[in-house]
């Protein structure tokens, strides 16, 4: 049997795609036009697993039992606070009659799914491990890829967990290296985080000499690991969540002036208007968190005056996976830091 390359067939009593869907079907008894997948980890979404981890107190039991009971109730790994998901890693179980021979995929091949875990059917059979300082969840289970769904085969010649920790963020250095301009004075909230390092090192590359790079970060630390490795030209130290403080900072080190992008890559809610503050009229905030309001962010800048062009953080753009993996072949210093942060 044939479903909808969309994945609709999976969604329980609704008229809408996975994603937003309340459920969905997770039998792992996959259509003609699925891929079965044999999971061994998920990377949940930063903003996701602040959450859960936040609302658990940081007890590592409750956390497996809240993913636990998210994926019981859903049929896929969605927040229900959040909305949103992860991917996962795992390798290919079965190849539905329809996709054989048309998709570069075999059996036994190790994959990244390359789609939010907030749409794709999952079953958990047991939570092995839980890394809280990486987001990671390693587990036995099985996933279903739609027909439509993307994916990256992992390199062979990179670790998985440095592969699959890039990956889990592949949209936002891509989207990174297709919006910024030579000469552009850009703005990173979280520049020391995962996306943020990536997001630091594609706009250098664009950026060139004229251009200038700040990176907004909470501590000394941060500040002196994005300067030694010259992934930015300025480390600010700050509160994303206080815009007034972010845009005097960004003034004090750009020459009075406002920036012409900002990239939001934190992991907690109501930054929107440290994003939008600093940015000129006419420029643009690439909103890559998903702890994002968007609300907040279309009223805010109204609110200010703003004419900027605002961006949702799309997490797929054509060649993400090749520009984040290029990135850590090509950088020695980032890939020291992903090794040292996740392998």
């Amino acid at each position: 049997m044939k479903g909808c390359k969309y994945g609709t067939h999976r969604v329980i009593n609704e008229n809408v795609l996975p994603q937003p869907a309340i459920k969905v079907n997770n039998d792992m008894n996959i259509y003609d036009n699925e891929v079965l997948i044999n999971v061994s980890a998920l990377n949940i979404d930063s903003a996701s697993f602040t959450q859960i981890e936040e609302e658990c107190n940081h007890d590592v039991e409750k956390i497996k039992s809240k993913i636990l009971e998210i994926v019981n109730e859903k049929g896929k790994m969605q927040n229900p606070v959040t909305g949103s998901g992860g991917m996962l890693i795992g390798t290919i179980e079965k190849i539905g009659s329809e996709l054989v021979d048309k998709i570069d995929l075999k059996v036994g091949d190790k994959v990244a799914t390359l789609v939010s875990l907030s749409l794709t059917p999952l079953r958990i059979d047991e939570i092995i491990d839980i890394k809280p300082d990486i987001d990671r969840v390693e587990i036995k289970g099985k996933a279903v890829l739609f027909e439509s769904g993307i994916y990256a085969k992992l390199p062979k010649d990179m670790e998985e967990n440095l592969a699959l920790a890039a990956l889990d963020v592949a949209g936002a250095p891509a989207q990174t290296q297709k919006l910024v301009k030579e000469g552009d004075s850009v703005l990173i909230l979280g520049a020391a985080g995962k996306s943020g390092m990536l997001c630091c090192y594609e706009a250098r590359k664009k950026t060139g000499r004229k251009g200038k790079v700040i990176g907004l970060v909470i501590d000394d630390n941060q500040a002196q690991c994005l300067i030694e490795n010259k992934l930015v030209d300025v480390a600010i130290i700050g509160d994303a969540k206080n815009p007034n403080d972010v845009l005097q900072k960004v003034l004090r080190v750009n020459k009075g002036k406002e920036v012409d992008l900002c990239i939001n890559c934190v992991n907690v809610t109501n930054t929107e208007m440290s994003s939008i503050l600093p940015v000129k009229d006419n420029g643009c905030v690439y909103f890559f968190s998903m702890a994002t309001a968007f609300t907040k962010a279309a009223l805010g800048a109204e609110g200010v005056g703003k004419d900027v062009t605002m961006i949702i953080g799309n997490g797929y753009t054509k060649g993400h996976a090749e520009v984040t993996l290029n990135a850590l072949k090509e950088s020695e210093n980032l890939r020291k830091i992903f090794k040292n942060l996740y392998v």
